[in-house]
């Protein structure tokens, strides 16, 4: 088949904007970042989610997310390819213009908020169209998937949900603790997102969702993006394929997921990779071998359709 329009969901390029200035989303010439704006292009890209996240080493207060805001307009929308999507009008019009790359934001972790649900209005209105309560570890809002505690959302991580729903705000579930995995479930008054986990039936890592929670997650109408985090993708990380990233989708299949998987790459966030699929222009290497396996319509489902009829619908009007 030709090749298909490509929708990543996550990645981490604007975090090593913020630790280096240096760097270019327009042109790597240090070849630092796996996500630029050639690769988007090489791959066919027409959306691209960046995530706003905040290592532990820096302050968790709003500052450094707001610098990253900056960067994101600064470096990625400041690029005519580049267009924001923040609205169901947004994503309409971006399929009406090829050639034009979507670019939405995202919180991974919302630490820095401190609590303040007022801090979260602001981001909204900044552009921010999705959020994950924690990383790993634990904040006000709930614990993080290696939290050895395993606690679920507080009462401040409930009031965050559903200022979310009310707001328009996507939320992801990808770095909860299973409790508060079910507890946003249950909470939630929309469906959610995994934006990057895999099944942890077949990689017994804590960050992959099990097969009852990808069920829910599912029968509530949420997403789930296939990650290539090598760790997620196989126990045998240091030999993980592309192989092995087709036995997630598989899995995520048999429950019925054709229509509401994706992918979420978690570029620029690993150091390791999946042999084969190094940054966006290598993609090409994981559509031909879905073409093997499943028809051309499905191919394109996995790879944009599902993930923008999905935004079509949920994102505000």
């Amino acid at each position: 088949m030709q090749s298909v329009r490509k929708a990543d969901f996550h990645c981490d390029v604007i975090w090593k904007l913020l630790e280096d200035s240096s760097l270019s989303f327009e042109q790597d010439d240090q070849g630092k970042l796996d996500v630029t704006l050639p690769r988007l292009k090489l791959a066919g890209s027409t959306f691209q989610t960046f995530a706003l996240y905040i290592p532990d080493r820096m302050d968790k207060t709003m500052v450094p997310i707001l610098q990253s805001v900056d960067l994101f307009y600064r470096k990625v929308l400041a690029l005519p390819e580049m267009a924001f999507i923040r609205t169901a009008g947004d994503v309409a019009a971006l399929r009406r213009n090829p050639g034009t790359i979507g670019a939405m934001l995202s919180l991974e972790g919302a630490d820095g908020l401190q609590g303040d649900l007022a801090m979260l209005r602001v981001l909204f209105a900044l552009g921010v169209r999705a959020a994950g309560l924690t990383w790993n570890n634990a904040n006000w809002g709930a614990d993080g998937v290696m939290e050895t505690r395993g606690g679920g959302l507080t009462k401040k991580g409930r009031a965050f949900v559903e200022e979310c729903n009310r707001l328009g705000i996507l939320l992801d579930v990808s770095h909860l603790s299973d409790r508060a995995f079910w507890d946003m479930l249950q909470h939630s008054g929309k469906p959610v997102i995994a934006s990057h986990s895999n099944c942890r039936s077949l990689c017994p890592h804590p960050r992959n969702l099990t097969d009852e929670q990808i069920k829910a997650l599912l029968a509530g109408g949420g997403l789930i993006g296939v990650t290539f985090v090598p760790q997620f993708v196989s126990s045998s990380r240091a030999s993980a394929g592309i192989a092995d990233v087709l036995r997630h989708v598989e899995r995520i299949c048999e429950f019925g997921g054709e229509r509401q998987l994706m992918f979420g790459s978690d570029f620029d966030g690993i150091d390791q990779y999946v042999h084969g699929l190094t940054h966006p222009g290598e993609l090409y290497r994981l559509q031909d071998a879905l073409s093997a396996n499943y028809s051309d319509a499905q191919v394109s489902g996995f790879f944009e359709t599902n993930a923008m009829t999905f935004l079509a619908t949920h994102l505000p009007q």
